[in-house]
Formats: C-alpha cells, structure tokens, sequence
C-alpha cells in the first residue's frame, strides 16, 4: 500500500459501500477532474488517472483510452523525452502515473505573446516527428502555459502513435495520419487567431481555411453524435467538456 511521505496517510481509501460489486479501492489526494470515464488526482509531482472510479458500462473504454495515452507518453519520453510533455512513470491494471507539469490551462492564462505559438508550433512538429499525432488539440484544456510562458500538453487518450519506421524516409504516413496531423496543426492556429488574429500569416491563414477531408466529415456527422453522447449523456456543461477539464494540468 503506497503511503504519502510528508502526511502519513494512506494515498488509497476503502469504499464505505463494501456490498457495491462496482467499488474499489479509490485514490485520495487533490481530485483534478472527475467523469465518466474515470477521475485524475494530482498526488505530490504526479498525476494519476484511475479507470477504476470510471462507471461500470464506460470501465472497457477507460482502460483503452489509458493505454493510447500510455503508449504516446512512453514514444514522446524515448531518449531526452520533450519538454512540454508529461512524462508516462507506471501503468498497472486501471492506473496510469505521469509527471506533474506546473501550468495554467491556455484559457486561463489566454497566451498573448507570439513566442508562445512559435514554441507550440515547434512542439507540435517534434510530437509529429516522433510518430505521434495528439488528435485533442482542439480543446483549450489541453494546452497548458508554463511559468517561463513556455506551451505544454496534456491529455492524450485520443492520441494517434505510428509504428516508428525501420528505414526512415521510406515508409509514407497513411491518407488518415496525414490528414489528422494536418488537423494538429489547423487546431493550434484557431487558438492562434483566438488571442493573436493580426499575427497570423498568409499561409496560416490557408491552413485555417483547408480541414481536412476527415475534420469535414467529422463536422457534417460525426460531431452531431459527440454532442450528443457529451451534453446528454455525460451531461458535460459546455461544448467541449472543458468547464470540467479547466483543474487538470
């Protein structure tokens, strides 16, 4: 059992309600985000996502969504790892451990400065570069500001990890990579135009008007479906489930 060094206490708790079949052991520390698919508690430098509090019919996808998460982590931390990016430190069964990135979500800080965009553009291109497509650039949450006014993310259940070629050059990214590393890009510059609009140029300004093929299918039917599945069933407040995202970092 895991004790926190400076309290003494037990990090995990035993549920009140042994006769429920669905209860286990649950984590105490700072609760970050809670839903359906689980909750995320910062436990000193570190972050736990814990599929176990998910509920019972959505536990399956939980668990898949911390292994995508948990196969980007560990691709971006070969090597001298990115900066700007949690670093994946244990996964057991419905428990995934990253590192504690000190940050205020981008709609809370409401970066201004264009060396910010500059410095996520870069990060965007080095995650791409490591065959890994993040596909939640949309969402504000997700974008973290430093201290130094340094970019971060966070949040890669839905994140895309290519098998890393033998002989580099030859083998080309599928149609689908291309086009949701392309939709990466194209969701950055929408937060670019949001706080720095005059600054965008001629080619951002292509890039904001091409989506892809799949980001117009997505549009035209698929994301009547997500907006359905968020604000009725999850009965997530807002467009994009960031009112109950804006605490984790």
């Amino acid at each position: 059992m895991a004790i926190d060094p400076e309290k003494g206490s037990d990090l995990f708790s035993v549920p009140e309600n042994r006769s429920d079949p669905f209860s286990a052991p649950s984590l105490i520390g700072q609760l970050l985000k809670a839903d359906t698919f689980g909750s995320i508690r910062r436990l000193n430098d570190t972050v736990v996502r814990d599929a176990h509090a998910a509920r019972p019919w959505a536990r399956a996808l939980a668990r898949h969504l911390m292994r995508r998460e948990h196969r980007a982590l560990t691709r971006l931390a070969s090597g001298l790892g990115i900066e700007g990016v949690p670093r994946a430190l244990d996964m057991e069964s419905g428990l995934l451990t990253r590192s504690w990135i000190e940050a205020t979500p981008m709609q809370v800080a409401q970066p201004r400065d264009a060396a910010y965009f500059r410095a996520a553009s870069r990060l965007v291109r080095r995650l791409h570069a490591a065959n890994v497509i993040h596909n939640d650039l949309a969402k504000e949450t997700n974008w973290l500001v430093t201290p130094d006014g340094l970019p971060a993310l966070v949040d890669f259940q839905l994140a895309m990890t290519l098998r890393q070629s033998r002989a580099p050059g030859r083998r080309k990214r599928s149609a689908l990579a291309r086009a949701l590393g392309h939709d990466d890009v194209r969701h950055l510059l929408k937060h670019k135009r949001t706080y720095l609009p005059a600054l965008l140029t001629a080619r951002e300004q292509r890039i904001l008007a091409t989506p892809s093929l799949f980001s117009r299918a997505w549009m035209a039917s698929g994301k009547r479906i997500y907006l359905f599945v968020t604000r009725r069933i999850l009965r997530w407040s807002d467009r994009e489930g960031a009112g109950d995202r804006s605490r984790e970092t």
